[in-house]
């Protein structure tokens, strides 16, 4: 018999200083995420949509539960393997806000829906079907949104006619509830300008009405039009068109969300710890590389050191441009990772920690329940 390996070590715990936290590691702030779930949660109650932040951004039990204490209607995920973590750490309502096309994958989503609300998106007939079969072998309600391409030009069928014959068969197959419409345009969430945006979101307003009206012409209720991101959900939420919205980032705020131009952004709650291994006049090395610092959406930011920046990232190591007198050999510094999701993947632990008067201090230290689950 082959021995499981153990479970890694978390780099802190509860009462450390974040000088005692091991590097690489991943942190929150805590006033700060506290701040923007609260915040997110009273702007959408305030414009009377509901919430469902994206799950997919944090893969963290404890963050959803905070979310859905203030409020949230429950989480959107991307992957069967999410929703399963999210659900067995406490939350009872989980959108797969993708296809899912596989047997085996249809079946655990069947499975899950006996212990919480489960929902998922369709964009075709036959995995509607195939979900449907799954349904009644598990003795399992699956709701269902058929998605619509409105502008990202990746997943969805067309918007009109295409889609309400869709939701018509979908109506019609046992174990599945036509519970609405996905109309999410992901890539207007970077958007730099809010005239982009709000161009953006227009158009795909016009063919999510135009649905809608096809698919009323069918008699059939449409209940929840879902969507929205954390570049444009203001939008969304104000059109008298969209009942649920689903943006994720907000939770954390990266650098590139950051770089939309908009009126009040989120504030930054999530950094990597990195520590100093080199240092030489005007050049530093960190231990976050690539593998603890995604890199795809640009160069992650340096917090809290005037004149300093990232230059590079390989591996295993960060460089940095460095002011003098600077953070020393040995010392650790804070950076913004350019883009959350990918980030809080590559970690196993967030460590949860609190500014105060007297000094920063470790409150607690979660699990990325989801990390790796992308089947």
């Amino acid at each position: 018999m082959t021995a499981s390996p153990p479970s890694p070590l978390p780099p802190a715990r509860a009462g450390d200083p974040p000088s005692a936290v091991d590097t690489p590691a991943l942190l929150v702030e805590l006033g700060a995420l506290e701040r923007n779930i609260a915040r997110m949660a009273r702007e959408a109650a305030a414009a009377g949509v509901r919430l469902r932040p994206h799950a997919k951004t944090h893969k963290c039990a404890a963050i959803a539960r905070l979310q859905v204490a203030a409020g949230a209607v429950g989480v959107s995920v991307q992957k069967v393997g999410e929703a399963e973590a999210l659900v067995a750490g406490g939350i009872e309502d989980v959108l797969v806000t993708n296809q899912v096309v596989a047997p085996s994958k249809l079946a655990r989503l069947a499975a899950l829906a006996g212990r919480a609300r489960v929902g998922l998106c369709v964009d075709a007939v036959a995995p509607a079907e195939a979900a449907s079969q799954a349904a009644v072998k598990a003795g399992a309600k699956l709701g269902v949104l058929v998605e619509i391409d409105v502008g990202q030009g990746r997943c969805g069928t067309a918007p009109g006619d295409e889609a309400a014959a869709l939701a018509t068969h979908i109506a019609g197959l046992p174990g599945l509830r036509f519970d609405g419409l996905q109309a999410y345009h992901g890539s207007a969430q970077h958007f730099r300008t809010p005239a982009e945006r709000q161009s953006a979101i227009e158009q795909a307003a016009q063919a999510t009405r135009t649905t809608v009206a096809a698919i009323d012409a069918q008699g059939l209720p449409c209940p929840i039009i879902g969507g929205a991101g954390t570049g444009t959900y203001p939008i969304e939420a104000a059109s008298g068109l969209w009942t649920e919205i689903q943006p994720g980032s907000y939770v954390f705020m990266d650098a590139d969300y950051a770089a939309n131009d908009t009126e009040a952004p989120y504030e930054h709650a999530l950094f990597v710890l990195a520590g100093i291994m080199s240092r030489r006049p005007g050049h530093g090395v960190v231990d976050a590389g690539l593998k603890a610092l995604s890199g795809e959406s640009g160069l992650p930011l340096l917090a809290g050191v005037p004149g300093g920046r990232l230059t590079g990232l390989s591996d295993e190591h960060a460089t940095l441009a460095l002011p003098d007198p600077g953070p020393l050999l040995g010392d650790a510094v804070r950076i913004i990772p350019a883009h959350c999701d990918p980030t809080v993947n590559l970690h196993d632990w967030i460590v949860a920690f609190r500014e105060r008067p007297e000094g920063a201090v470790v409150e607690a230290v979660w699990p990325v329940d989801a990390r790796g689950r992308v089947f």
